[in-house]
C-alpha cells in the first residue's frame, strides 16, 4: 500500500518488519527470551532508579549520572517493545509510516542520550580521581541537572530533522525492513530518490555524537590513567581504578555492539539477514540488560541500597 504525492512520489502507508529470519514459525518460543530481557531491563533499571531516588546518600554526581543512564536505557527499550512483542506474540508485522518514523526518532534520541551520559560519567570519574577534595564543588547539583537537560535537548534537536528528511523521499513501493523496529540506517536503504542530504546529515549526527563522545571518553580515560600513575601507593591506584570498573563495562557494552551493527549496515549486501538481526538486537538489548547487573554487583553503595530496600519490604518498614 502506498500514497502518492506529486512532490514526494510514492510513500508507503506501512512498513513490513521481520522477527528472526528463518525462524518465523518459532515466534512464540522466541518471545520467551525477549519477554525475559524486557523484564530484566525494566526491573533492573527501575530498581536502580528507585534506590537512587529514595536513598539520600546516593544523591551524588556518580549516582545521578547512573540514574540518567538507566532512564535512557528504559527509553530505548520502551521504544522497541511494541513492535518486538507485537511480532513475536501476535505476528503483527506491519507498522504505519508515521509510527515507524516516530519509533526511529525515539530509539535514536535515547541512544544519543545514552552515549552522552556515558561521556558525562567518564568526566565525573576523572574529576573524582584528579581533584577529590573539589569533587562536590565542581559537580554541583545544578550543573548535573543542567548537563542532563542539555543532553536531552541536544538529542531531540539533532534527531528532529531526520523524519522530515525521510518524508521528502520517494520510496517507490519499497517497504520491507530488516529488523523488528525502525532504525535510520535500515530505512535509508529503501528510498529510490537522492539520499545524499540524508546521508550527509546522518554522518554529521554520528560524528558529532557517538564519534565525538567515544573520542572524549578515550581522552578522559587517558587523563585518568595519567593521574592514577601519579598516585604514590599501589593501594591508592587500585582503589582509584576500581571506581571506574563499572563504567568501563558500560562503555564496552554500548560501543562494541554499535560498531558491529554499523559494520553490518555498511556491508549489508554481503551479510546474512540473520546476522543483521542479531547485531541489531545486541546493540539495543545488551547494554540495558547488562548494565543494571554490573552496577548492582560492582558498586557496593547500589548493592547496599538494594538490600536495604528489600529488607524494608520484607519487614514492612
Amino acid at each position: 500500500m502506498k500514497n502518492y504525492n506529486s512532490s514526494l512520489g510514492f510513500l508507503p502507508t506501512t512498513f513490513i518488519l521481520v522477527g528472526i529470519p528463518g525462524l518465523e514459525t518459532e515466534h512464540i518460543w522466541i518471545s520467551i527470551p525477549f519477554c525475559l530481557m524486557y523484564f530484566i531491563i525494566f526491573l533492573g533499571n527501575g530498581t536502580i532508579l528507585h534506590v537512587i531516588r529514595t536513598d539520600a546518600s546516593l544523591h551524588q554526581p556518580m549516582y545521578l549520572f547512573l540514574a540518567m543512564l538507566a532512564l535512557a536505557e528504559v527509553g530505548v527499550s520502551a521504544s522497541t517493545l511494541p513492535t518486538v512483542l507485537g511480532i513475536f506474540l501476535f505476528d503483527t508485522l506491519e507498522i504505519t509510516f508515521e509510527a515507524c518514523l516516530l519509533q526511529m526518532f525515539f530509539i535514536h534520541s535515547f541512544s544519543i542520550m545514552e552515549s552522552a551520559v556515558l561521556l558525562a560519567m567518564s568526566v565525573d570519574r576523572f574529576v573524582a580521581i584528579y581533584s577529590p577534595l573539589r569533587y562536590t564543588t565542581i559537580l554541583t547539583l545544578p550543573r548535573i541537572f543542567g548537563t542532563g537537560a542539555v543532553i536531552g535537548l541536544k538529542s531531540v534537536i539533532l534527531m528532529a530533522p531526520l523524519p522530515i528528511l525521510l518524508r521528502r523521499l520517494p520510496f517507490c513501493g519499497h517497504n520491507a525492513l530488516s529488523h523488528s523496529y525502525c532504525l535510520h540506517p535500515n530505512l535509508i536503504h529503501l528510498p529510490c530518490g537522492d539520499i545524499s542530504i540524508n546521508n550527509i546529515y546522518g554522518l554529521f549526527i554520528v560524528t558529532s555524537t557517538f564519534g565525538l563522545d567515544s573520542l572524549l571518553i578515550v581522552v578522559s580515560y587517558g587523563l585518568i590513567l595519567h593521574t592514577v600513575l601519579g598516585i604514590a601507593t599501589g593501594d591508592g591506584r587500585r582503589k582509584a581504578l576500581n571506581t571506574c570498573g563499572s563504567h568501563v563495562c558500560a562503555v564496552l557494552a554500548y560501543y562494541v555492539p554499535m560498531i558491529g551493527l554499523s559494520m553490518v549496515h555498511r556491508f549489508a549486501h554481503h551479510v546474512s539477514p540473520l546476522l543483521q538481526t542479531m547485531m541489531a538486537n545486541a546493540y539495543l538489548f545488551f547494554p540495558p540488560v547488562i548494565n543494571p547487573i554490573v552496577y548492582s554487583i560492582k558498586t557496593k553503595e547500589i548493592r547496599r541500597g538494594i538490600f536495604r530496600m528489600l529488607s524494608e519490604k520484607r519487614f514492612g518498614v
